[in-house]
């Protein structure tokens, strides 16, 4: 377990940076010193100070192409790495992310062992959560804490270029409605809905969805590469 995994208790822990091209969203001036002392105060939550960011840092606002949203970090300890959906390197896959893996390869023939995604941040595959920490412990611990304001400044700064929005889920499909609404006249976003991959939804829909293939067609078309989903 690196540092930036290990769950942060209680303390005077100096607050992260702030992720250079998002750094001024009104969300770091007017939420985030009031959030950060709170977190400094909370149980011991995850992940580490150095990764809450880390979706923003790997993918600036220039290079996103894609959008993922997810829900929070995975409360279990040690398994948050900022990156909504993925997995510690060499740490097997499982729940939602085993579910996305193996749509993956039923799409693309791909097969991926491990859930490290910092490749697909690489190229621009913004992969956030509505919330960036988690209670150790307990899911959805930290809904309600001011996260929710952030995502939605992050999401309308992403709506103002084309990018293909992979929405798994009621819940990312009602927070980015607001900034994809237009998807048909103007700013031209594809919009990819289906249910949650969660062992609980994902054959509801989600198997069979095609949501790489088809994002990679609708990237190329418009010359805006495809993203390499192996890496």
């Amino acid at each position: 377990m690196t540092p930036d995994q290990q769950p942060c208790a209680p303390g005077p822990a100096s607050a992260p940076a702030l992720p250079p091209g998002w750094d001024d969203l009104p969300f770091f001036r007017d939420t985030w010193p009031a959030l950060w002392a709170r977190l400094a105060a909370a149980p011991p939550w995850q992940p580490g100070p150095a990764a809450i960011f880390r979706a923003l840092d790997l993918t600036p606002p220039g290079a996103v192409r894609v959008v993922i949203l997810g829900q929070d970090p995975y409360p279990a300890p040690g398994r948050a790495t900022g990156l909504a959906f993925g997995f510690p390197p060499g740490a097997a896959p499982r729940d939602s992310l085993r579910n996305i893996l193996a749509e993956l390869h039923a799409d693309l023939g791909i097969a991926r062992p491990g859930g490290d995604l910092a490749g697909w941040a690489a190229q621009g595959v913004l992969l956030l959560n509505t919330a960036l920490t988690v209670p150790v412990g307990r899911a959805d611990g930290h809904r309600g804490w001011g996260w929710e304001g952030l995502a939605a400044q992050v999401l309308a700064r992403v709506a103002a270029r084309p990018a293909a929005f992979l929405l798994w889920g009621a819940a990312a499909q009602r927070l980015a409605a607001p900034f994809v609404a237009d998807a048909g006249d103007g700013r031209g976003h594809l919009v990819i809905a289906s249910p949650h991959p969660s062992p609980l939804s994902a054959r509801r829909g989600f198997f069979g969805s095609r949501p790489f293939s088809r994002a990679n067609r609708w990237l190329a078309q418009r010359g805006l590469g495809s993203v390499d989903w192996a890496a």
